[in-house]
């Protein structure tokens, strides 16, 4: 297949390329720098120049594919806008998309998360069939803002497209991992001289190796029916306390709990203290048994006690 991907250099990306080169296809990536486009080429892939507000280039760029991987965002609208700026910014990127492969058959797999859809009190892991939920004016400032980001690409099965949403857990590791979840985690632990989990740390989280997500991409392009969401997980559930007490057994720092309130958890965490409080149980039944995806890779606790997160600074 001749692929069309966007966030072709990012953490996830930068994986997905060469397993979709290795498994013989063809693969064009977006770039919006002379940077971005030599470190496409270094992965194998064909160079598009153009940027995500061109959506005239992006439709045409979708349109002379065989199928397309969304993986990128506006980052840069972060800083000034937070998610809500990004959801939105989005949202007519995917819409283009559509626009382009309406009534083709054609794939279009993009990337969701774990912690958007608002499951938290579901009282049981969420599977692939509990749908996004709406966002919304209530939940400016949070994952959840970028449903409809989830909920619009599946809703172009209904237009002739074999759209699905590859849902990512907060953690995605690998040796090459300098901007995720866990290098701030560490990061903080470094800052503070504890490693911090939220009351009694019971909540679970999920994770998964980025080479595990690359080859699930892969296979939801090359045959995932449509309208269809997919867990990119490995492990459905792991206690913050045990992933801190891992970071803090490679850094000979002690494992503490940060009382869950509003004063004590944003003094040590941060902005990320709306997040490390999820509790994201999560089941990939569906997506092994639909898609034959079993992860091969080392698990997260099995990364992290590799060290290669640890062996700087």
């Amino acid at each position: 297949m001749r692929v069309f991907i966007t966030g072709g250099t990012g953490h996830a990306g930068s994986h997905i390329i060469p397993e979709l080169i290795s498994a013989g296809h063809e693969v064009t990536g977006l770039a919006r720098s002379d940077t971005a486009a030599a470190a496409l080429s270094a992965h194998g892939a064909k160079v598009r120049r153009g940027d995500l507000e061109d959506l005239d280039g992006l439709k045409e760029a979708a349109a002379d594919s065989d199928g397309v991987i969304h993986v990128a965002h506006r980052q840069d609208l972060l800083p000034s806008g937070g998610i809500d700026a990004v959801a939105a910014a989005e949202l007519p990127v995917v819409l283009a998309f559509g626009e382009a492969l309406a009534g083709t058959g054609k794939p279009l797999v993009a990337a969701g998360s774990i912690g958007s859809p608002g499951w938290e009190n579901l009282g049981r892991p969420a599977t692939e069939e509990d749908p996004a939920l709406p966002g919304g004016d209530d939940y400016k400032g949070t994952l959840r803002v970028r449903n409809v980001v989830e909920t619009t690409v599946v809703g172009l099965a209904e237009r002739g497209v074999r759209s699905s949403i590859v849902r990512l857990p907060t953690i995605a590791h690998s040796t090459n991992d300098s901007a995720g979840f866990l290098p701030v985690l560490i990061a903080l632990a470094k800052e503070k001289g504890v490693v911090g989990y939220p009351g009694d740390g019971a909540n679970l989280w999920p994770a998964v190796h980025i080479r595990d997500v690359a080859s699930l991409f892969r296979l939801a392009l090359e045959k995932g029916p449509a309208g269809r969401y997919w867990h990119a997980i490995q492990d459905g559930g792991i206690p913050f306390r045990e992933i801190a007490e891992a970071i803090g057994s490679r850094l000979g720092l002690p494992a503490v709990s940060i009382p869950a309130d509003v004063l004590m958890l944003p003094g040590y965490f941060g902005f990320l203290a709306n997040m490390v409080t999820l509790d994201l149980p999560a089941s990939n039944l569906i997506t092994r048994r639909t898609l034959g995806w079993e992860p091969a890779q080392p698990s997260l606790l099995a990364d992290l006690d590799n060290g290669h997160y640890f062996s700087a600074g």
